[in-house]
């Protein structure tokens, strides 16, 4: 089951309380105060794992409780540090906070760790409290409350292309040709009810993701069908396929409508790179689709996933708009730099929300490396 959206509460251990214990051994007077601190309370980690794909995991887990630290004991031993609980989501993950909406962390980086509730600070024992005026104090902190927050956790895929089009364009039936995922296809509208990603192989052994997504329609924007739902999935790919049947009436028209649902929904899309193709190529003769107009700057594509027309042609256009992969060029100009040596992410970072709150953190294997 895709779920791409769920709410979770985190909840972070107390702090331990402070000890108060004076030291009573034989041979020893006047031992004076040894009551020890209290441990800090766990923590609620995030974590991105590569091997997730959607948050259905935490649709039967909405409650995410760390320990609490233990309280201080004589001689002056410190009481031991709750067990911090990690939240695993798959990369892509936009965390808010559900009362006030602010951001907390937008997680896109593979093995990222950030804290969503941080654990209590554990008391002071009286040992912290002798002075010379008061050489018995009888008193010590309480441990503090751990961050208790509700949180929306909001799924939005990173893909390096998208297929967008009316139902039934032929786009599930595209990357069921390009890569070798199997998304369902049939002869009714609206067959594809979640996003599904393929892995489309390139020349020189790149590849590319490639995200089928549900059809859109007109008022797509606004909620209906299965648009608002899904177009999220779009904001951050880097480069858009648009599929127009050979057969549409007015393929400018639709060409129009589809450019105005992306539009009414982000201004950033009206500006993403863009392509057109038509597709079901075999249903057209050839002088039947020298009486197509032209959409968009380039000349049109006809390709035809049925019979494999047009592949080739794609392939090339895919490999002249990404690349090696990394960040797509900005609209309106051209950069030649191998886009590896330009950045080591699969996904444009000058998408990615900036200033993002929370403590990053290295990741486990980092900490390892590093002792």
């Amino acid at each position: 089951m895709f779920v791409d959206e769920c709410t979770i509460e985190v909840v972070a251990g107390n702090g331990g309380n402070g000890c108060v214990s004076f030291r009573r051994e034989k041979f020893v007077p006047k031992g004076g105060p040894d009551g020890g601190d209290g441990g800090d309370g766990g923590s609620v980690w995030l974590r991105v794992n590569p091997h997730r794909r959607t948050l259905n995991h935490l649709r039967h887990t909405p409650t995410f409780r760390a320990q609490a630290g233990r309280p201080g004991m004589g001689k002056q031993m410190t009481g031991a540090r709750g067990e911090s609980v990690i939240v695993e989501v798959p990369a892509g993950t936009v965390v808010r906070d559900a009362g006030t909406g602010e951001l907390v962390c937008d997680a896109v980086e593979s093995g990222e760790e950030r804290v969503l509730a941080r654990g209590g600070r554990g008391g002071r024992g009286n040992v912290h409290f002798k002075r010379p005026v008061r050489r018995t104090p009888r008193i010590a902190e309480k441990g503090r409350p751990g961050e208790h927050r509700r949180l929306d956790l909001t799924l939005r895929l990173l893909a390096d292309v998208g297929l967008i089009g009316l139902p039934n364009a032929g786009k599930s039936t595209l990357l069921a040709r390009l890569s070798n995922a199997r998304p369902k296809i049939a002869d009714y509208p609206f067959t594809t009810l979640t996003p599904i990603l393929g892995i489309v192989p390139l020349r020189d052994f790149d590849s590319v993701v490639m995200a089928d997504l549900p059809g859109l329609i007109e008022g797509a924007a606004e909620g209906k069908g299965l648009g608002q739902r899904f177009l999220r999935h779009i904001e951050r790919t880097r480069f858009l396929l648009v599929l127009i049947e050979c057969t549409e009436p007015e393929p400018a028209r639709t060409l129009a409508l589809l450019r105005r649902e992306l539009e009414e929904w982000s201004s950033e899309l009206g500006r993403r790179p863009m392509s057109v193709c038509y597709s079901k190529a075999d249903l057209m003769t050839g002088s039947e689709r020298d009486q197509l107009p032209p959409l968009g700057d380039e000349p049109p594509v006809f390709i035809s996933s049925h019979t494999g027309e047009g592949m080739t042609a794609l392939i090339n256009l895919l490999e002249s708009h990404l690349g090696s992969g990394g960040d797509a060029p900005p609209p309106g100009q051209a950069d030649h730099t191998p886009a590896r040596e330009r950045t080591g992410h699969p996904w444009p970072t000058r998408w990615v929300i900036p200033d993002r709150p929370g403590a990053l953190v290295p990741s486990r294997t980092e900490r390892e490396e590093r002792r």
